[in-house]
């Protein structure tokens, strides 16, 4: 069904009644004809504004970032109360599928298209598939020294089921020049100045990456119209890249025969240091790397830390694992911090990109505190590493194992 989004109606709509409930306090003076009270242009409750679960955590809301908890990720599927908000600028305030378009340039384009919503979902085949996005700063909270950013903890990612068309077609479609290297895109968000001349951002991905199966331009999250805060009417999805490449709200394509140099495309935006430095270190751009593909991770989703259990009662965990454009071959678990290692179960994906649930039963051998620490290995055998790698001055990659606490009483 096909839904057109506006905020500030949503808001007033509620009423007066309603908006006096958000503010806190009675409304006193008549508000003019169409006026959003400034109080409620972006300090809205989540839960009402996005339908978020309760337990979500708010770590910024000019822009909106929101992220899960562990134990909330414990679906197969991200539903969408439980997924991750990650945004640059401001939510579009007026979308509507109906007057929707698309449309393909750049100067290694064989020439210029432009696509209503409705081709794209008539014209071209239809995929669906089980991606994972996870957001490049996720666990950006355990650097020290601490790194500059929204301070995600580990619930930045999520596993949601995305529909759509391959973009790889719609290049085709529209042709590719040989002299082509990167697709950039641009979206509907507005800059937080509100200035219309500002991106607030506008990444994109490699001419390989792009042509990939799973990278879709999807129109449809877990079988419906895709949420608002999460790119309604149209996104891009680049499993395996930092989420910040999977654009939303996108009305532009550019066809480049160089790295896209959008908004936050130059570096240290999503961008690592090319060689290892020392934590706390100035790094000069020059010196900085785009970052591509994601590394392994695994996270521990049942139960919540800080269960407590009987002694001799075994427990049960489960989590998921991914690893960007690799397959997940172990994940192994540890009660001991890490001096030894047991094997947990491990499911394949359903598709590439998605992650793969794991699972074990843990026995503990006497009354006490413990850790359960959760290690994932890809295919080319590299593992998670049990503390913070890689220190950066934005707080990249951090690919740390998870671990949950246990008491035994």
């Amino acid at each position: 069904m096909k839904k057109s989004f506006n905020r500030r109606k949503f808001i007033k709509n509620a009423g007066l009644g309603s908006m006096a409930a958000l503010l806190g306090a009675e409304i006193v003076y008549a508000l003019p004809e169409g006026y959003l009270p400034l109080a409620l242009q972006q300090n809205q409750d989540p839960g009402i504004l996005f339908g978020k679960h309760e337990e979500m955590r708010v770590l910024n809301d000019l822009p909106w970032n929101i992220e899960a908890q562990a134990h909330l990720l414990d679906d197969s599927v991200t539903p969408a109360n439980k997924m991750f908000i990650r945004n640059n600028g401001l939510i579009p305030e007026d979308i509507n599928p109906d007057t929707w378009t698309l449309t393909i340039r750049g100067e290694s384009a064989a020439q210029e298209k432009t696509y209503s919503l409705e081709t794209l979902k008539s014209q071209f085949p239809t995929y669906s598939y089980q991606l994972v996005l996870e957001c490049g700063g996720n666990g950006r909270s355990e650097f020290f020294p601490p790194a500059k950013g929204n301070q995600w903890t580990i619930g930045a990612v999520s596993c949601a089921k995305w529909t759509g068309i391959r973009l790889g077609d719609l290049l085709r479609d529209v042709g590719v020049n040989d002299d082509a290297v990167y697709i950039g895109y641009y979206g509907a968000d507005t800059h937080l100045s509100r200035d219309p001349g500002k991106n607030p951002i506008s990444r994109g991905i490699p001419l390989n990456k792009a042509m990939e199966d799973q990278t879709l331009l999807a129109f449809a999250m877990n079988g419906e119209d895709i949420p608002i805060a999460h790119g309604h009417p149209l996104r891009l999805i680049a499993s395996g890249f930092p989420a910040s490449a999977s654009g939303k709200w996108i009305h532009t394509l550019s066809i480049r025969n160089k790295i896209h140099d959008g908004e936050k495309m130059a570096p240290p935006s999503y961008s690592v240091p090319c060689e290892p430095v020392e934590p706390g270190a100035e790094v000069p751009n020059e010196a900085m790397c785009i970052i591509e593909n994601m590394p392994v991770k695994s996270l521990i989703t049942y139960p919540k830390s800080g269960a407590l259990l009987r002694h001799r009662q075994s427990l049960s965990i489960r989590g998921h694992a991914w690893a960007g454009a690799k397959k997940v071959q172990t994940v192994d678990y540890s009660i001991d911090f890490g001096a030894t290692w047991k094997s947990c179960r491990l499911q394949d994906p359903v598709n590439p990109f998605a992650w793969q649930r794991f699972d074990a039963e843990i026995s503990f051998p006497e009354k006490g505190y413990y850790e359960v620490w959760a290690k994932a290995t890809d295919s080319d055998g590299i593992s998670q590493p049990m503390l913070t790698p890689g220190w950066n001055p934005k707080g990249y990659l951090n690919n740390a194992c998870h671990r949950i606490a246990i008491k035994i009483s």
